[in-house]
């Protein structure tokens, strides 16, 4: 088929290369414009933009896809479908209507359970038990088209946004390809059991010591990579990469440090709760493992976090 992709991070990039390979004719790639990243905050292109060039696709960087011209190159192109994914603008019903198969998302959830811009973190946070892939047959709503196919897959208790989200790239990949191969029949989704995944805000990733354990835990897997769950330590920032609830050892104030050794560092949490941290990292340094953190940085039982 000919297609034009539109899409931004990693996760979109799976499913551009899993599409060149399939032997789809890219007539053009749609991404953000270059944002500012690393310490020198120079100019950086997308994912998609990198592979993009590297299999020397066309590509475009609108700021927006409302404009006259650039809604005009589209319709020229007269493309079969538009496949959409993590492209982070608005497509507008006049860009929806120009393909012929109309336009097609990959979205990270099991729709219509997480529509929004961060499924794969709210499906942890809330302690779902599984999630999955939609392909979408997209209109004008936020992620509220029918569903042409979907796949679960199991969140596992280790799982992090990072781990999660790359076996979804997989997955997404995938099933894209599968979605192009046959005609499919929409399937509407119910919205009654619709929820929302609003966009990450950093102040979320501020730990709570008051809350359960589990519930810590859950943040902690949720914020890993970006932007990391955190803390204070004697007033200086630290961020906790890795953390598991563990039993209960008595009633402490939350936050206490119960004790510090090189299986991790053990700390009172809300409802008589224990958190067990297995990796951290003070500002500025390197993520390590408690047993290498802890030569480096002493953490003393009876000291609070976060206080």
């Amino acid at each position: 088929m000919k297609l034009v992709f539109a899409g931004t991070p990693d996760f979109a990039a799976a499913a551009l290369d899993a599409l060149h390979r399939a032997g789809h004719s890219i007539a053009l790639v749609l991404t953000q414009p270059d944002r500012p990243a690393g310490r020198g905050l120079q100019p950086t292109p997308s994912a998609v933009k990198r592979l993009a060039q590297a299999l020397e696709l066309p590509v475009r960087q609108p700021l927006s896809l409302k404009e006259p011209e650039i809604q005009h190159e589209l319709a020229a192109l007269e493309a079969d479908a538009m496949i959409v994914a993590a492209y982070g603008l608005i497509v507008p019903q006049a860009v929806l209507d120009l393909p012929r198969l109309g336009c097609i998302n990959i979205h990270a959830s099991l729709l219509p359970r997480w529509r929004g811009a961060a499924p794969i973190q709210r499906a942890i946070l809330a302690g779902d038990e599984t999630t999955g892939i939609s392909i979408m047959q997209m209109d004008a709503g936020l992620d509220t088209g029918p569903v042409l196919l979907g796949e679960s897959t199991v969140i596992a208790a280790d799982d992090t946004a990072q781990t999660l989200h790359d076996r979804l790239a997989a997955i997404g990949a995938r099933l894209v390809v599968d979605a192009l191969e046959r005609e499919r029949t929409p399937v509407p989704q119910a919205a009654s059991r619709a929820t929302y995944a609003a966009k990450l805000d950093k102040r979320e990733a501020t730990i709570d010591w008051k809350e359960p354990a589990e519930v810590i835990a859950r943040k902690v897997r949720a914020f890993n990579p970006v932007p990391g769950a955190s803390t204070t330590h004697r007033g200086a920032a630290l961020k906790l990469w890795h953390a598991r609830a563990s039993e209960p050892v008595g009633d402490s104030v939350p936050g206490t440090i119960i004790r510090a050794g090189k299986d991790g560092v053990l700390v009172a949490c809300g409802g008589d709760s224990t958190l067990e941290v297995t990796q951290l990292q003070r500002a500025g340094g390197k993520r390590l493992a408690a047993s290498s953190f802890l030569a480096g940085s002493p953490l003393h039982p009876g000291e609070r976090l976060g206080a």
